[in-house]
Formats: structure tokens, C-alpha cells, sequence
């Protein structure tokens, strides 16, 4: 009888993990995947796969970009189209933040502030290119084209074109406008 135990208790053991089926990216529909978080709270993204008949295939995977706070997660409708993004897309990549429009839409309220799941995964992405989400969010709404124009120099982008009233206004470092000699 004291043999038998182990065995069991390894069938239990089997039969429990079965029945609290884990949510694992590969077993999840194409027209689901992007945007998901698995069960070890890793991202789910579509894949191409070419077959050996030359057609291209299609998969869901399990990438290896961690979620914090986030595991088991499929995300709704109305955030794919309040962000703007599209569960079709391929891969993960930044490529999207130097689109006005997508921009517009990740940073409308009905985005940022009741889709978290995005919102993080276009953070990161954002950060990854040297800029912070929320203060290109701020740029997108009072300045779209000069938004798009840091970010696609990496937050290095010159000042706007400066008028002489400006220039003029500017307190000069220097005792009566005059620089001192270089040498």
C-alpha cells in the first residue's frame, strides 16, 4: 500500500494540471493572440512561418517580453480599437509610434487611461527608442508633427526656428551683449 502512494499522489498531481489548464500563447486562435498574456505573464505575438510548399503560415508565440502585474490576459475589443492597434500585426515593434494617427489614438483617453495592457507594452517600446510615453503623449496633443520629429531623433531633436523678438528677449549671459573672445 505504501508503494503505491507515490504513484498516486504523481496522477493527482497530473490530473490537477490538467484541470487548471494554463493559458499558453500556442494554443491560442491567430485572431486572439496579439496582445495577450500568457499564464507565466510573457506576451503573445503572431509569427510567420514559411511552409515548405513556399505559403507563408501564420502562429501565435510565446515571446519572451515579461509582463509585471499581468498573467492569463486576452485583450478586449474595445481596447484594440480605442488604441488603434491591430491584433493581425506581426512581431512587436516601435514602428507604430512614428504613425500620427496610431499616436492620436494610443494617446486619447479612451486608451491611455482604461487600457493598461497597451498602454505598457507601447511604454516599454517607447522607452526601448529613449523616450517617455507620457511626455510624448503630452507633445502628440499640443504638437503632433513635432512629436513625431523627437522621436524619430530620439528625444535630440533641435529647437523649433527661433524669431529675432525672441532672440532679443533672451537675457544674454554676458555683460552688455557682448561675448567674450574665444581665445
Amino acid at each position: 500500500m505504501a508503494a503505491k502512494l507515490p504513484l498516486v499522489l504523481f496522477l493527482s498531481s497530473l490530473f490537477i494540471h490538467a484541470a487548471l489548464a494554463a493559458f499558453v500563447c500556442e494554443d491560442l486562435p491567430n485572431d486572439v493572440c496579439a496582445f495577450s498574456v500568457s499564464s507565466a505573464g510573457k506576451r503573445c505575438l503572431i509569427e510567420t512561418m514559411a511552409k515548405n510548399n513556399g505559403n507563408v503560415e501564420y502562429q501565435c508565440r510565446t515571446s519572451e517580453v515579461m509582463v509585471e502585474g499581468l498573467a492569463e490576459y486576452m485583450e478586449t475589443d474595445e481596447c484594440v480599437n480605442a488604441c488603434g492597434v491591430d491584433r493581425k500585426s506581426v512581431g512587436i515593434s516601435s514602428d507604430s509610434l512614428l504613425e500620427p494617427q496610431f499616436m492620436s489614438k494610443l494617446c486619447s483617453p479612451n486608451c491611455y487611461q482604461k487600457c493598461p495592457n497597451i498602454v505598457e507594452l507601447y511604454f516599454n517600446l517607447a522607452a526601448g527608442e529613449g523616450v517617455f510615453l507620457p511626455d510624448l503623449c503630452e507633445r502628440q496633443r499640443s504638437n503632433p508633427h513635432r512629436a513625431m520629429i523627437e522621436l524619430m531623433s530620439s528625444g535630440e531633436a533641435a529647437p523649433g526656428p527661433v524669431t529675432s523678438e525672441e532672440m532679443h528677449a533672451a537675457q544674454s549671459p554676458f555683460p552688455n551683449d557682448i561675448a567674450p573672445s574665444p581665445f
